[in-house]
């Protein structure tokens, strides 16, 4: 039987090529590739007789960067935003290890070993400068490049996520919402263990059919399709590499007392649905004390956790004004 979910998979991908992205493999270093979305004009044609082989140029346009959440790969999470911004940005959406087409043979999970990575493909792929937008656990990878990476990273946008999960979060946030571990959470693998999940990161109850809600659950080997074989792409469903992005949630966690708020050189955008249940308001506005005078807060009415998929065209506006204001800062120095 057709997974609906995996056959979805090629026209987005479609969509994502007639919106100006297009996905490429970086070797970050032996053991280590990440697929990228990159924009279509950085790709250059292969030269006569190298048939197989893409090279690209940089950026022509200021470079906003898109990093993804836990339950789905890159342009899953940020499909209506790409078409959105393609127009005066150059957009990379990357898929973070053990996501997409990424995957590591290293034994390292932390946030920090993402970051890295994505650091390092984006130099890989021309990028000096960027805007960074992380939701949810993303926005942790997000918090570490702009620390790790100043000269990289210039601003940062984040929504549903905080700067580093202390044990103390972890623990009140899972109790609070009637799970017994991130895991259970975030990684489902029953049809009432996703809706659990779908019913706590939506503001407005949202109906599917059993059957998509097990086609999105589903890991089998007819779930796998090649894309582009010479570029080791793949299509999959989205809960592949449970062991490691259950390895990626044991890594995320830090001890209260190793907690530290770094100094952000950046400009920090917090941009967060209002009914966010699993990070909540007081949850946002405690962090934006904490970064100080860099840090925004914006709020979106009637959204909860995943607030760029329900309330895209309201998101896509906050979030094209913080950037633009990038460019009108720049033209007055």
């Amino acid at each position: 039987m057709v997974n609906l979910v995996a056959a979805q998979k090629p026209l987005l991908h479609g969509l994502m090529k007639m919106a100006g992205v297009r996905p490429y493999i970086v070797e970050i270093e032996p053991g280590t590739v990440m697929n990228f979305w990159v924009p279509c004009e950085t790709i250059k044609k292969p030269k006569k007789g190298q048939k197989n082989v893409q090279e690209v140029n940089k950026p022509t346009k200021p470079v906003v960067v898109l990093v993804h959440g836990f339950a789905a790969e890159g342009i899953v999470t940020w499909q209506f935003q790409v078409g959105a911004l393609t127009k005066k940005y150059s957009v990379y959406v990357p898929d973070l290890l053990f996501f997409g087409g990424s995957i590591t043979n290293k034994t390292d999970r932390s946030p920090a070993f993402q970051a890295h990575n994505v650091a390092k493909g984006l130099a890989k792929l021309g990028v000096d400068k960027c805007a960074l937008v992380g939701f949810s656990y993303g926005g942790m990878v997000v918090f570490k490049m702009a620390e790790l990476y100043p000269s990289l990273v210039e601003r940062i946008v984040v929504s549903g996520s905080i700067i580093a999960m202390t044990d103390s979060i972890s623990d009140e946030t899972i109790s609070r919402l009637g799970f017994s571990s991130s895991s259970e959470l975030l990684l489902p693998d029953s049809v009432k263990g996703l809706k659990a999940l779908l019913s706590v990161a939506a503001h407005k109850k949202l109906w599917f059919p059993d059957r998509l809600h097990k086609d999105y659950l589903e890991v089998s080997p007819s779930s796998y399709k090649a894309v582009d074989a010479s570029r080791r792409i793949v299509v999959q469903v989205m809960f592949s590499n449970r062991k490691e992005r259950s390895e990626l949630l044991e890594a995320l966690v830090i001890s209260n007392k190793d907690n530290s708020i770094p100094k952000f050189p950046q400009k920090i955008h917090l941009l967060w649905g209002e009914k966010d249940q699993i990070f909540n308001l007081e949850l946002a506005h405690k962090m934006k004390e904490q970064i100080g005078e860099n840090a925004t807060f914006q709020g979106i009415k009637k959204a909860g956790h995943l607030v760029h998929l329900e309330r895209p065209c309201v998101y896509n506006r906050c979030l094209k004004q913080f950037l633009a204001s990038q460019h009108t800062e720049g033209s007055q120095k």
